[in-house]
């Protein structure tokens, strides 16, 4: 029998499912309950291939854009928000509608109207043709709010009076990163208005910290996570930032690369905010039949936090 090489496994936590994913998912399985297949999704629930093959197993139909949804039947709008121009262009169809977005995105949407009620023009740190920061720049008029990606980007941002100004962020983003864009946005307007309360939601800071707390113990990260899941490849950019070259974003087991983690002796384990926990313990048991396999948690905060489900489900609980 050949002796398995021995590896210490170090786990991330907090990891995986936030609040607002959970309760996403949620709001499509009770929304299939109350009525019945099929029940439309504009746009992925949450960015996790999974987790979307799994709801559309149970009857949901996954759609980009409203005009694909039947009148006669209900539709669910995802955890990373709608411009205003969705939900309205539902109720002049008279459709079923239950809003799926993260109640800290809809934080940053009404952060911005009060911001907007006052005069101010908004300065949106985010990223480009991700539905979150279109959602949220959509709640405003065009004109209104203007995005910045990077440092650089804040030199060339033109707004119609210095003077007027607030700030909000993508709930996602690299917590080090922002703080930077936010140091320049403040240099260049120093009247700029911020939030009351960070706008980079308490899920994506935990987990960004848990990873800084093993990236120095580890000769390889994985990040269990999708593609176009903001959260999930800002995870794996705060790991090479923290040490660890060896960072990489893998959906499921099938993806490691095993040839890349030839003779390392430590490597750390973590999840995107809407990656299920079902497809970690795949990870795990892809290492423990190929490794003499140590595992090591370390937990960096809890989380506790809950959000309800729309009033419109709440019978079907």
């Amino acid at each position: 029998m050949t002796q398995l090489s021995p590896l210490h496994l170090y786990l991330a936590a907090p990891r995986g499912f936030c609040a607002g994913v959970d309760r996403a998912i949620k709001i499509v399985e009770m929304a299939l309950t109350k009525w019945g297949a099929p029940v439309y999704v504009r746009h992925e629930i949450v960015h996790n291939k999974f987790v979307v093959d799994t709801l559309k197993a149970q009857g949901a139909v996954f759609v980009e854009e409203l005009d694909e949804v039947p009148d006669d039947r209900p539709v669910i709008f995802s955890a990373h928000g709608v411009p205003k121009s969705v939900p309205a262009a539902a109720e002049a169809r008279q459709m079923i509608f239950v809003d799926a977005t993260c109640p800290l995105v809809s934080k940053v949407h009404i952060e911005a109207e009060r911001h907007h009620e006052n005069g101010l023009q908004m300065i949106m740190i985010g990223h480009a043709g991700h539905p979150e920061t279109i959602g949220t720049m959509g709640q405003l008029p065009q004109g209104e709010v203007l995005l910045v990606e990077t440092v650089a980007d804040v030199a060339h941002v033109s707004p119609r009076d210095p003077e007027k100004l607030a700030f909000i962020t993508q709930t996602t983003l690299s917590v080090d990163d922002t703080v930077e864009i936010v140091a320049a946005l403040k240099a260049r307007f120093p009247a700029i208005i911020g939030p009351h309360k960070e706008d980079i939601c308490y899920a994506t800071t935990n987990r960004q910290a848990a990873v800084k707390a093993i990236a120095g113990k580890i000769d390889a990260l994985l990040v269990i996570g999708a593609p176009n899941s903001s959260n999930s490849r800002r995870l794996v950019e705060v790991g090479r930032a923290a040490g660890c070259s060896y960072s990489q974003l893998v959906q499921r087991a099938t993806d490691i690369d095993w040839r890349a983690l030839d003779g390392i002796r430590a490597i750390g384990i973590t999840a995107g905010a809407s990656a299920p926990e079902v497809l970690v313990n795949e990870v795990l048991d892809a290492f423990r039949a190929r490794f003499d396999t140590t595992v090591e948690l370390v937990e960096t905060a809890q989380e506790n936090v809950e959000f309800k489900v729309p009033r419109i489900l709440r019978a079907a609980e």
